[in-house]
């Protein structure tokens, strides 16, 4: 395991470690479906297997489309500043709640990259978007690749990948660099024994780089993120756990055919850079890699701004 994998397991762990036993954090302070059915007036799209989605659909419906999947414990909350930044740009942003997450139901079964994938292909079907750049942060950006490789590009323009999960985060004997199960199962004690600790010590800590010497932390995206990690299904981001750290996306990023655009930062704690965003960006053909210096996992926040340019510069080309 390499220095950064070292890195990313000592920190997580002793995140995990440190919400199992209860330890003081910074608190909130006060301040492919066989058939699908829309709900229009309340942006929801039920799925062939009954779970509704819940979507957001923005700009003008007549401009480019962009769709944005979200990062685990989030939901499309989390793109609001990519979305509001770009829809006034004049493109259409469309982004759901994964099922599990946020507004959308909290199916027992299902939390797999195989349906999250599935149920973005629901959404593209559903409204029959065309010409799709599909964007993806962390978990999200397995989903992407997931969706690519079982659905296609034939509604797909680009794709983007940020801070993403691809290619495979756990080590196996065929991935050295990866995380081990062991970080992994601790997160998983974690989050059963007091998952909104979890959620607090993660926002306060690696997730926007705020355990880094010199940070500044905002209660504002720390609330934010445990507001959203609440909102979601217990069972559900307790799955998504295996869903995002033990699924291989190797064979799906072959099979990418369209321009994809590679956002990672060098000093992510969560998902290291080696292994995701460098080794993502190898195993796709032409695929474009940016490497924000300094930037911690949740850059679409800490380095929005940069964010949002470099999503328009690709957008226009």
């Amino acid at each position: 395991m390499n220095a950064i994998a070292r890195t990313f397991a000592a920190t997580l762990l002793a995140v995990a470690i440190q919400a199992s036993f209860g330890a003081n954090a910074a608190q909130p302070q006060t301040a492919a479906p066989a058939s699908i059915a829309v709900v229009e007036s309340e942006r929801y799209i039920t799925t062939a297997d009954g779970v509704q989605l819940h979507y957001k659909d923005w700009g003008p419906k007549n401009g480019p489309v962009v769709t944005f999947s979200h990062g685990w414990p989030l939901n499309s909350d989390s793109w609001e500043s990519q979305m509001i930044f770009l829809a006034s740009k004049g493109y259409r942003v469309v982004a759901h709640d994964r099922r599990g997450h946020g507004r959308s139901s909290q199916p027992w079964d299902g939390n797999d990259m195989d349906h999250y994938a599935d149920d973005l292909a629901a959404v593209i079907d559903a409204l029959d978007l065309k010409d799709v750049t599909l964007v993806g942060f962390s978990t999200g950006g397995g989903e992407v690749a997931r969706y690519i490789g079982r659905h296609g590009t034939g509604r797909v323009k680009k794709a983007v990948l940020v801070s993403a999960v691809p290619p495979l985060m756990l080590k196996t004997a065929d991935n050295p660099g990866g995380v081990p199960l062991d970080v992994f199962d601790g997160l998983r004690k974690a989050s059963l024994d007091n998952r909104s600790q979890l959620y607090l010590d993660i926002a306060s800590g690696p997730f926007f780089g705020f355990n880094r010497p010199g940070a500044k932390p905002s209660q504002g995206l720390i609330q934010s993120f445990w507001v959203q990690g609440m909102q979601a299904g217990h069972k559900n981001t307790y799955d998504s756990i295996a869903a995002f750290s033990a699924t291989d996306f190797r064979a799906d990023l072959k099979k990418f055919d369209v321009p994809t655009l590679v956002v990672h930062g060098d000093d992510d704690q969560i998902v290291p850079i080696d292994n995701a965003g460098r080794s993502a960006a190898k195993l796709i053909p032409g695929a474009k890699l940016l490497v924000y210096p300094g930037a911690p996992h949740g850059l679409a926040d800490t380095h929005k701004d940069r964010l949002n340019q470099d999503l328009l510069t690709f957008l226009q080309q």
